[in-house]
């Protein structure tokens, strides 16, 4: 949401810092993806997740609706053949769908849910935006995503409030996945993993913030996240994103 540390070298201090963030980052998710996996980033903004999947040997679809984040995705991988950008957005169906956007430079929160555009102004979270510019964006599914490039084997979605539409589009489990979550929508995460449930045998843990660190020392259960997710309250300093995958043998 905030965008990543990793991405913001401006000294020697920030650069060591960002060199340890990014060798943190990568060996969280090698937790996820193996060398050669098909990975999906819903919601690549500029590319900060896409870039460590690449650096990971995986192959990526990074699905990005926001014309200028496509024109940076680009810049930055298209010479990449393990690379493909898909200039779209997801949702529960295809067809066309409005992105809005604010009047500030702050691509990260363009949203097309109103409903989590109202709670995190009510919130404060975000009270000084307005989203008030509206782009057209031309909207596909997830299932159709797998039928053209194959199962990913993680799935990361951050798409400011629009999760479980995304994954009303899925239809069929996937190994491993992300869902970005805000306190004050919260009922979203939990729709969002009650697909889940209805898709496989699914067990789950949550990381606060960009610490992508795993909260929990063992993964539990949809009813257990729920009720921790349920406990932040409206605090507005937090947020993150829960991880879910299948269980083994599952």
């Amino acid at each position: 949401m905030f965008g990543a540390l990793w991405d913001r070298p401006h000294s020697f201090r920030a650069t060591y810092n960002a060199s340890r963030a990014r060798k943190h980052a990568l060996a969280f998710y090698r937790q996820f993806i193996s060398r050669g996996a098909l990975c999906f980033d819903i919601g690549a903004n500029l590319g900060n997740r896409t870039e460590l999947f690449l650096a990971l040997g995986a192959r990526v679809v990074a699905v990005e609706p926001q014309i200028e984040c496509c024109e940076e995705l680009d810049a930055r991988f298209a010479r990449n053949t393990a690379f493909v950008l898909e200039r779209k957005a997801l949702g529960p169906e295809t067809g066309a769908a409005v992105l809005r956007r604010t009047s500030r430079p702050a691509s990260t929160i363009s949203s097309m849910s109103s409903e989590w555009i109202e709670r995190v102004r009510e919130s404060g979270r975000f009270r000084e935006y307005d989203w008030t510019e509206l782009e057209e964006v031309v909207m596909t599914t997830l299932d159709d995503l797998v039928e053209r490039y194959g199962t990913p084997m993680f799935c990361k979605i951050d798409v400011e409030g629009f999760e479980a539409e995304v994954l009303a589009g899925l239809s069929r489990p996937i190994p491993s996945l992300s869902v970005e979550f805000t306190p004050e929508h919260v009922d979203a995460a939990e729709r969002c993993l009650a697909h889940l449930d209805e898709l496989g045998a699914y067990e789950y843990n949550y990381s606060l913030g960009e610490s992508l660190e795993l909260s929990r020392e063992r993964w539990c259960s949809r009813e257990a996240i729920v009720e921790r997710l349920r406990g932040f309250g409206s605090d507005v300093l937090v947020f993150g994103d829960v991880y879910a995958r299948l269980r083994e043998g599952a």
